[in-house]
């Protein structure tokens, strides 16, 4: 008995690293004291101090540098996203080269971003300037875990701002990868920590005084609770919550091009994203067409070892998720949908999960009304057009969609005038562009990241007036 009863206190003062493809620990790190996190933080608003008098000139160096390391630590860096959470490899390489794009776009962006407004006035002289707030919390998640930390923190750090991350319990390794590379390419000690702590710590944190802002990407719930702990100390957010993006099939579609761009955005992290395609819903002219492509192309995906360079799907990044995802699939089944390919867990001690492809989905089914966070695509055949608008905006969430016709003009019409989302791309997968806004509206969150509209999110918008 005992030494179960220490295994389970030594669990509840670490975070443990778990592979995802054969469920064996990889590493153990010990959570942070009260002491050394309070300690962080101090110094980390302590640097606030200097590095809010740093040029942008000097700022941009250092970001230059960090796209440089990361460039050339990608099949490192890779290797342990693969371990932690069974991104594939050719996966985790175009994440880290993104994050190496965006630190390399504020460093050559944020002068104009950041440059004082004249505005004209009854005052000889009046304009709008941007102060950093100070103290940026960042609560990350696991499924993008450099991607999604380095496009908050280069508008972040670029704007004056320094950063704490409490990173996702299940990639540690990636928080204080990052934290390395850093202070290797010479950022100014204490300007970003990250803090190992789980999340009952969080609102401890939040309430902190030296604490600013609040950043987070992360479930609906997480949302909820980040939020209401922020707003009752009164503190700003950005929150990027999830989506269950539709993806609408017109009867004009390239059917071929839309399949392919369709199966490739669901199985976008091994289906871990919260703006992959999750609902293809299909005039019901092309359903039978454009569901034999689908299925063709999802069946020829390869399910396996992430360290594989063969792989395009890997496992899930842990067997709860996996397992939730899966209720979702025999609920669905059970209430009328037909599952015509996977839906099955392979034997093993692992967290994998097959491309799966649910038919006949309608309203009061989980694969219509609820986020599917894994490989599975939800079909949904519509009477026309109007229907197909009706349906995609008929979701508690707003993150994004897709619009599939060749037609541009008139897709380009229902993009940008009927689809309620952050996001509405015609003819190509919804992805994030650090030259375009990213967010959502609804139960995606609120706030926006990249551009200029997001090194603005955590600035002191602030009026001059000189009379």
């Amino acid at each position: 008995m005992i030494p179960c009863l220490n295994d389970l206190i030594n669990s509840l003062m670490s975070l443990q690293s778990i592979n995802p493809t054969n469920g064996k620990q990889l590493n153990s790190y010990e959570l942070h004291t009260e002491f050394e996190i309070n300690q962080k933080i101090s110094q980390t608003s302590d640097a606030c101090v200097f590095w809010k008098r740093a040029s942008l000139e000097e700022r941009g160096e250092h970001l230059t540098k960090i796209a440089a390391i990361l460039r050339k630590s990608k099949e490192r860096l890779a290797r342990l996203m693969a371990l932690e959470m069974g991104k594939p490899l050719k996966a985790g390489i175009a994440e880290v080269e993104k994050c190496a794009d965006v630190c390399e776009y504020y460093a050559a962006n944020a002068t104009d971003f950041l440059k004082t407004e004249m505005v004209s006035t009854d005052a000889s002289k009046s304009y709008v300037c941007f102060e950093p707030l100070g103290v940026i919390l960042a609560i990350m998640p696991w499924n993008f875990p450099f991607w999604q930390v380095f496009r908050f923190l280069a508008p972040t750090l670029m704007a004056g701002n320094c950063a704490l991350l409490k990173h996702a319990s299940n990639v540690p390794g990636c928080a204080l990868a990052i934290e390395e590379m850093l202070y290797d390419a010479g950022l100014p000690e204490h300007v970003f920590h990250t803090l190992l702590i789980g999340s009952d710590t969080v609102n401890s944190v939040i309430e902190n005084p030296m604490i600013n802002a609040v950043t987070l990407t992360g479930s609906v719930d997480a949302g909820r609770k980040v939020a209401a702990k922020a707003g009752s100390v009164l503190k700003k957010t950005v929150l990027e919550l999830g989506g269950s993006d539709a993806y609408l099939i017109l009867k004009d579609a390239n059917l071929e091009q839309a399949a392919e761009t369709c199966v490739n955005s669901r199985l976008i992290n091994s289906g871990q994203s919260c703006i992959a395609a999750k609902r293809f819903i299909v005039v019901k002219e092309v359903d039978e067409e454009f569901t034999r492509l689908f299925k063709d192309k999802m069946a020829s995906k390869v399910l396996g070892d992430p360290l594989d360079e063969k792989t395009d799907v890997g496992p899930q990044a842990r067997v709860d998720l996996r397992d939730i995802l899966h209720k979702q699939v025999i609920q669905s089944i059970e209430k009328g949908a037909d599952c015509i390919l996977g839906g099955t867990i392979p034997e093993g001690n692992h967290a994998f999960y097959p491309p799966t492809i649910l038919t006949g989905v309608k309203k009061g089914m989980p694969a219509y009304d609820e986020e599917l966070f894994g490989p599975v695509a939800a079909i949904i055949s519509v009477e026309d057009e109007n229907e197909a608008i009706e349906v995609a905006n008929d979701t508690i969430f707003g993150l994004g969609a897709a619009i599939f016709s060749t037609d541009t003009e008139r897709a380009e019409e229902i993009a940008a005038k009927s689809i309620f989302a952050g996001s509405c791309f015609v003819n190509s997968l919804v992805r994030s562009d650090p030259r375009l806004p990213f967010g959502g509206i609804k139960q995606s969150g609120y706030g926006r990241e990249l551009s200029v509209y997001g090194i603005r999110e955590f600035v002191n918008i602030k009026t001059v007036y000189i009379k």
